[in-house]
């Protein structure tokens, strides 16, 4: 198998005998996102409706489809307008978890530590509820059906699992770094289960991008240039991104682009100051130096 991104194409062919690339191309990686061309099997393609914007349809084939897929498969979109889904975190993957369940016809609760998403969320449609606030929880206690848990910071799931009616589950699709820990006696109390989800198969995927085009759905984004990065992972870390999601413009990554410096990242460490340092363990490269 051959990864999206960092993995060596050493060889081709999924069928019958595997052969190796041509001489010199064998220390070559794949860029996935980042690059200008790629040739991929007919079987893995994907077509974009023409109804949605490119730009903002990217974002679909990740924070869609991982939404989309357990919204479907745990029975969301089975409910339609009988169906209470909550949603934790409302960031990129959050905001596509809305508007998807939104378009299932269920009802959306939110929850969020961040007070200041109020309006956005709103604006979709949803309930607020601060994660922070014990009264916010209690006025939802029992309401919900399903919960997608989009964050990927550390927190405590069982603040969430009282907002669950019987049979209800809770779907873990974010990555926080920190494992779980939660008492049987709230998942025996009303048969409760928590699952995990992580995106879809190419049907499903192109489900769901059919599907976003029919209800006029695309992804919250701001679209930059490569020189950018530096600044959109700081406004991201301080959670100050008005968008819910940056798109680079990869037809602007020409040779002569250089990334633009941003006094909140210490260039030698891969540090974003005062706000997050991102695991060692995804950063080989970097832990080994």
């Amino acid at each position: 198998m051959v990864g999206t991104y960092n993995s060596k194409t050493t060889w081709y062919g999924r069928t019958g005998p595997r052969i190796p690339l041509q001489p010199g191309l064998d220390a070559e990686v794949t860029y996935g996102g980042y690059s200008q061309s790629v040739v991929v099997d007919e079987d893995y393609v994907v077509r974009i409706p023409d109804s949605l914007d490119l730009a903002k349809a990217a974002p679909l084939l990740c924070a869609g489809i991982t939404t989309f897929s357990p919204l479907v498969h745990f029975g969301a979109k089975a409910k339609g307008a009988a169906g209470t889904t909550g949603v934790v975190g409302f960031g990129g993957l959050g905001h596509m978890a809305v508007k998807i369940a939104k378009a299932m016809g269920n009802k959306v609760v939110v929850f969020s530590t961040s007070p200041a998403k109020k309006a956005a969320v709103e604006a979709l449609g949803a309930r607020f509820i601060n994660s922070n606030d014990a009264n916010d929880l209690a006025s939802v206690a029992g309401q919900l059906d399903l919960i997608i848990d989009t964050a990927s910071a550390n927190h405590d799931i069982n603040i969430y699992l009282g907002a669950l009616g019987v049979d209800g589950q809770l779907v873990v699709v974010g990555v926080p770094q920190a494992p779980f820990s939660v008492p049987a006696f709230p998942l025996i109390f009303g048969r409760k289960s928590i699952a995990g989800s992580l995106i879809g198969g190419i049907r499903e995927t192109q489900e769901a991008l059919d599907f976003c085009a029919a209800h006029g759905i695309a992804a919250d984004i701001q679209l930059i240039s490569p020189k950018e990065l530096n600044h959109a992972m700081v406004a991201l870390a301080k959670n100050a991104a008005e968008s819910r999601r940056f798109v680079i413009d990869i037809a602007a990554l020409t040779p002569d682009v250089e990334v633009e410096p941003d006094a909140g990242i210490d260039p030698t460490s891969w540090k974003i100051m005062g706000f997050v340092h991102p695991p060692e363990a995804l950063h080989p490269a970097h832990a080994a130096k």
